[in-house]
């Protein structure tokens, strides 16, 4: 059986359909074929060059891809279940965590492997395109886990569009609202109105946040927010200065600021702004500045003087993919997840599909072999 990768040489360069023949797995190994993958915010920064690959340590060309979901193809010997225990057959759809802990360095060790010190292993499992088994990222007709990896299946009903967010960008909202202790009763400010701003007004107020207030400028984003549990929103157009936006917070917490506020836009602007907007005892979650080589200015006081905290979350430990497919389960009559789906195209289109996500031509891209 044949199938094709899209080959990412680096940013400015058309990606390349390569064809290669799909391995049969290994022990312990899936082959899984794509149904969907969704164009991530951090594939952008890669595919502008924000995030650079190669001084990363990954070998070029990548396959890129990893917000995704698929189907079972093959099992290899000794895999009769997922990694919750529940049996695995061929057809099954399956969601798995998309980076790939090296489970041997001190991070991994002590149980945090979402802090792996080999952390470039997220893309194209640290591998090239080039050496077998080929098909390690999302971006092609089909993709090999290797053995022990994390992969659960997907609960009857759920639709691929609303599944392929759940490894990455619900996960990781989990994963983050978990860290910095949100508790039942508090209020969360929640900056940007994107894929993760909205699973995170979602998942606040599946966990007993009283009040979410939601920041951003768009007014389809706005409204989307509303409608997965959004109780305030603050318009940029209209708070139009960083004060006049945390006294917009204020008001809508009844003068008391966010127990937690999460910082969902990905520009260092947004943070110095947000910690300003946080209660006496708050929880600062940064979770959407992904590439290095910006700054804000804040003064340290304001933190230690309230016993404010400041936390970095990135990608998730494994109990947090299994909560984020019982979530889409558990919640699947509550919210328009329809309105989450993104733009589908051929994986032939794929440059196309990066132009558009890139322009803001669509509000989401996601590509379908």
């Amino acid at each position: 059986m044949e199938g094709r990768v899209a080959a990412f040489a680096g940013p400015g360069r058309a990606f390349e359909l390569r064809s290669y023949e799909v391995p049969a797995p290994g022990p312990g190994e899936l082959v899984v074929r794509i149904a969907l993958a969704n164009v991530c915010g951090s594939d952008l920064h890669m595919w502008r060059g924000e995030l650079d690959l190669e001084r990363l340590g990954q070998p070029m060309p990548a396959v890129l891809g990893h917000e995704a979901v698929g189907e079972v193809v093959a099992l290899g010997e000794g895999v009769v279940s997922d990694s919750a225990g529940a049996p695995l057959a061929t057809g099954d759809r399956v969601a798995w965590r998309y980076f790939f802990p090296c489970g041997r360095c001190r991070s991994c060790l002590a149980g945090l492997t979402r802090a792996c010190q080999q952390s470039h292993r997220f893309i194209s499992q640290g591998r090239s395109a080039d050496e077998p088994p080929h098909f390690v990222g999302a971006y092609g007709t089909h993709l090999v886990l290797p053995a022990g990896h994390v992969a659960f299946r997907v609960p009857e009903g759920l639709p691929d569009g609303s599944v392929a967010g759940a490894n990455c960008a619900l996960a990781e909202v989990i994963q983050g609202l978990s860290t910095v202790g949100l508790r039942l009763g508090e209020t969360v400010v929640i900056q940007g109105a994107g894929g993760l701003g909205v699973y995170a007004c979602a998942v606040a107020k599946s966990m007993g946040a009283a009040t979410v207030v939601v920041v951003d400028g768009v007014d389809e984003r706005l409204a989307l927010a509303r409608s997965f549990g959004a109780d305030a929103v603050v318009d940029l157009r209209v708070a139009e200065d960083a004060r006049a936006r945390v006294r917009a917070v204020k008001e809508a917490t009844g003068g008391w600021g966010g127990d937690v506020v999460c910082e969902f836009v990905g520009h260092a602007s947004a943070v110095g702004e947000g910690l300003s907007m946080l209660a006496p005892g708050g929880r600062y979650l940064e979770s959407g500045c992904i590439h290095t080589g910006t700054s804000f200015e804040f003064d340290p006081a304001y933190l230690t003087l309230m016993n404010r905290s400041l936390h970095g979350v990135v990608y998730y430990e494994p109990w947090a993919l299994a909560e984020a497919l019982r979530f889409l389960d558990r919640e699947r009559d509550r919210y328009p997840w329809e309105r989450l789906l993104a733009t589908r195209y051929p994986l032939a289109d794929i440059d196309r599909a990066f132009d558009d996500a890139n322009a803001r031509r669509v509000p989401r891209a996601a590509l379908v072999p």
